[in-house]
C-alpha cells in the first residue's frame, strides 16, 4: 500500500483532487463553507459545512460527476500571494478560513490557489491543471467536529483518492476491497472472537474462540520471555495520585486517565505500567551483579481515548500492553539495546512480518530530564541500531515525555504499517524514583531502565494478525485447529469420536461436526470457520484407520494413516510453521 503522505508526486496530486473535491461541491451547494483540506497516508479529505444539507455515500456519485466536468474544463490552476488584510478581505464571508488566517504568525506569507471561478486558501503546492485529476475516487463520508473538538460545531467530512493513471486506481480500489474483506471487526464477529456492547465503548468482550487465540499467544509470550531470561510480576490496577505525580503523569497525561477516591484520598486506574515496575525493583535492594535485571508484565491498563478515535481492537480503551522493564548499568546499555533488537527481530519473523525502525526524540514541549541526557540517550539508541545491522529513520519530537524511544513498524501482508514495538530508553525515571543499586566500589549508583513492548498491546497485535492472515491463522494460533466431518452418523460417527478423543489427547483443539446436514454444506462451513484442517471420514477412512484431510484454502484432499496424520499436525504446531 502507498503512503500518500510520504510520496511528493502523489501528495501533490492528492492536495490538488481536494480542492477539486471542494470546487465541485461549491457548485452542487452554493452556501458551503470550507475548514481544511488535507493529504493523508490515505489520500485526502475535505472538511465542510453545508448548513443544513447532509451529504451521504448515494451523493458521492453526483459530486463526482461535477468534479469530472471541472477536470474536462481543464481549469489552469494559479498561486496567488496575498497580504494579511487582502486574505481577510477576500475570505470575509468565510469564518473558517478567517480562523485559519487569524491564527498565522505576522510575516507570514499567505498564499491562495485558484482554478476557474474558485479559489481556496493554501499553502499548496498544486498541479497545474484540472485535467491531471482524472483518475479519483470519492471513497467515504463521515462527520468531524471542527477544530476536533466535541464542543464545537460538526462538520462532514469526504474522503477520495488521486492517482496519475487509471491502472494505478484500480490497482488501489482492489486493494480496498481485499482489505475489506479482512477487516478485523467483520472477522472478529464471524470468528467469534470478541464482542463490544454499548454498555462499554471501547471495552472489548473476549468470546471462547478469542480466549484460546490470546491465550496461546500469551503463553508463547511467556515461554520466549523466559528464554530470554526475563522475571514476570503483576501490578495494581488502581494506584494513589501521589505515584502518579512522582512518575509525572499526572502532570503530562492526566487528561487520558480514569480517576476515582478511596477513603477521601484520589487514585488513577494505571494508563502505563511503569511506575508499579519501578516500585517493585525498589522493593529490595540490589547489586550491580544483579544487572540487568529484566522484569516482564502483561499489564491491563486503561486509557480515556476520544469516542471517535474507538476503532475495533485498533483503538479500544482498556488493553494488555506486553510490557518489560529492564535495569541496567550504564555499560550495559548498548549490549542490552543490541540483544533486544535481536529477540524482536526473531518475534516478528515467526509471524512473517517485516518491519522498519524509526527513532523517535525528544518533544518540543512536555519532557522532563534534561537535554543533555536527551541527547545522551538518543546517541546510544542509534548507535546500538547500527551495531545491529538495523538502519534506523528519525522521526523528531515524537519520544515519549520521559526518553526517546525506537518504534517498530511492521508491514502486514497487504503492506500495511503498523507500530508495534518500543523500545524507549529512560534515564529520568530512575532518578525520580530514586532507584539504586550497589556498585563494585561499595557506593550507591543509578540504574537506567528500558521500557519496551514486542506486540505493543496484546489487543491491537490480535486485531494486526487477524487481518494479516485473513482470519486464516497458522495451525499453532488458530482457536480450531481439526474439524471432523463424519460422512453419515449411522456407519462412522464411533470412528469420527475416536479421532476426536485420539487428537485431543495430543493437545490438539478439534469440533465434531455430526450435525444431520450435507456433507458439502457442512465442509464449506468449515472453510468459512477458516479451520486449518477439515477432515473426511468415510467408509474407507473408518475401515483401514485412515483420515482424508484438506486444508485450509485448498480444494485437494490428502489420505494419511491417522497416526501419521497426528506426528504431522504435532510436528506443525511445535514448529508454529508460518502457513498463511
Amino acid at each position: 500500500m502507498q503512503n500518500i503522505k510520504e510520496n511528493e508526486e502523489l501528495s501533490k496530486l492528492n492536495h490538488s483532487c481536494a480542492h477539486l473535491l471542494a470546487q465541485a461541491v461549491k457548485r452542487l451547494y452554493p452556501d458551503a463553507m470550507f475548514w481544511v483540506g488535507p493529504v493523508i497516508n490515505e489520500g485526502f479529505y475535505y472538511d465542510m459545512d453545508l448548513g443544513d444539507k447532509v451529504v451521504t455515500e448515494d451523493d458521492l456519485e453526483t459530486i463526482s460527476k461535477e468534479m469530472k466536468k471541472i477536470v474536462k474544463e481543464n481549469k489552469l490552476i494559479k498561486r496567488i500571494e496575498l497580504s494579511r488584510e487582502e486574505a481577510l478581505e477576500m475570505f470575509k464571508n468565510d469564518p473558517y478560513k478567517i480562523d485559519l488566517i487569524n491564527d498565522m504568525e505576522e510575516g507570514t506569507t499567505i498564499t491562495a490557489y485558484t482554478q476557474g471561478e474558485f479559489t481556496d486558501l493554501c499553502r499548496g503546492p498544486h498541479v497545474e491543471s484540472t485535467k491531471l485529476l482524472k483518475h479519483f475516487k470519492l471513497l467515504k463520508v463521515s462527520g468531524a467536529y471542527y477544530k476536533g473538538d466535541s464542543k464545537n460545531k460538526m462538520l462532514q467530512r469526504i474522503y477520495g483518492i488521486c492517482f496519475p493513471t487509471e491502472e494505478e486506481l484500480q490497482a488501489h480500489l482492489d486493494f480496498l476491497e481485499e482489505a475489506k474483506k479482512r477487516d478485523h471487526k467483520k472477522l472478529g464477529k464471524e470468528l467469534e472472537l470478541f464482542m463490544f456492547s454499548e454498555y462499554g465503548p471501547g471495552f472489548p468482550f473476549w468470546l471462547p474462540n478469542g480466549m484460546i487465540l490470546r491465550n496461546v499467544l500469551e503463553n508463547f509470550w511467556y515461554e520466549e520471555h523466559t528464554k530470554e531470561g526475563y522475571q514476570f510480576i503483576k501490578t495494581p490496577i488502581m494506584l494513589n495520585r501521589d505515584l502518579w505525580e512522582l512518575s509525572g503523569h499526572w502532570k503530562n497525561y492526566k487528561e487520558n486517565m480514569y480517576t476515582s477516591k478511596i477513603d477521601e484520598k484520589e487514585f488513577a486506574i494505571k494508563p502505563m505500567n511503569c511506575p508499579g515496575g519501578l516500585l517493585v525493583y525498589k522493593n529490595k535492594l540490589h547489586s550491580y551483579k544483579d544487572l540487568p535485571e529484566r522484569v516482564g508484565e502483561l499489564g491491563l491498563v486503561h486509557r480515556h481515548e476520544a469516542s471517535g478515535a474507538l476503532n475495533g481492537l485498533f483503538r479500544v480503551r482498556t488493553f494488555t500492553q506486553d510490557d518489560a522493564h529492564i535495569f541496567m548499568r550504564e555499560d550495559q546499555i548498548e549490549e542490552e539495546i543490541i540483544r533486544l533488537i535481536a529477540f524482536i527481530d526473531r518475534i516478528y519473523k515467526l509471524f512473517d512480518l517485516p518491519y522498519e525502525i524509526e527513532l523517535s526524540t525528544r518533544p518540543e514541549e512536555k519532557y522532563i530530564g534534561s537535554i543533555e541526557i536527551w541527547d545522551k540517550a538518543e546517541a546510544t539508541l542509534q548507535e546500538a541500531c547500527r551495531k545491529s545491522g538495523k538502519e534506523c529513520k528519525i522521526n523528531p519530537g515524537d519520544g515519549a515525555f520521559y526518553g526517546p524511544k525506537l518504534d517498530f513498524h511492521v508491514k502486514d501482508s497487504l503492506g500495511r504499517v503498523w507500530q508495534c514495538g518500543t523500545i524507549q530508553l529512560d534515564f529520568n525515571l530512575p532518578e525520580r524514583f530514586d532507584c539504586t543499586y550497589i556498585d563494585s566500589d561499595g557506593m550507591k549508583k543509578r540504574p537506567v531502565m528500558l521500557h519496551r513492548v514486542i506486540f505493543g498491546s496484546v489487543e491491537r497485535f490480535i486485531g494486526i494478525l487477524i487481518e494479516h492472515y485473513a482470519g486464516a491463522f497458522p495451525t499453532w494460533l488458530a482457536p480450531v485447529q481439526v474439524n471432523i466431518i463424519p460422512v453419515n452418523q449411522e456407519y462412522h460417527l464411533a470412528y469420527a469420536e475416536e479421532v476426536k478423543d485420539l487428537l485431543e489427547s495430543h493437545g490438539i483443539r478439534v469440533t465434531l461436526d455430526s450435525r444431520d446436514e450435507k456433507l458439502g454444506y457442512r465442509m464449506r462451513e468449515s472453510q468459512t470457520k477458516k479451520i486449518p484442517y477439515s477432515l473426511v471420514i468415510g467408509d474407507k477412512e473408518r475401515d483401514h484407520r485412515e483420515i482424508n484431510f484438506r486444508r485450509h484454502g485448498s480444494s485437494d484432499t490428502t489420505t494419511l494413516k491417522l497416526e501419521d496424520f497426528v506426528s504431522m499436525i504435532e510436528e506443525e504446531i511445535k514448529n508454529k510453521v508460518n502457513n498463511k
